[in-house]
């Protein structure tokens, strides 16, 4: 073999696949579906999405899903506000 100790990177078409603690590149919904994280584009951005209509944007998949975890907090109090 010519020039064995010449270390090739393999190419990896999703690095973000290798990272420890990765975000979700595909977003993120709950499971009422009245939340979702989706992604901006080609960047780290993500939208908030509730009920259908377009309520934040984060720069971080974390600032997302913390957000959207402090929206159902305040939508659960309001819930009870009401009763």
């Amino acid at each position: 073999m010519p020039n064995s100790n010449k270390f090739l990177k393999p190419h990896i078409p999703r690095p973000g696949l290798l990272e420890p603690k990765p975000g979700n590149p595909l977003g993120y919904v709950t499971k009422d579906g009245k939340w979702a994280a989706v992604p901006l584009g080609n960047s780290k951005k993500f939208i908030i999405i509730h009920n259908g209509s377009v309520v934040h944007q984060t720069r971080t998949y974390d600032s997302a899903l913390n957000f959207i975890k402090k929206g159902i907090k305040n939508e659960g109090s309001k819930r009870n506000r009401r009763q």
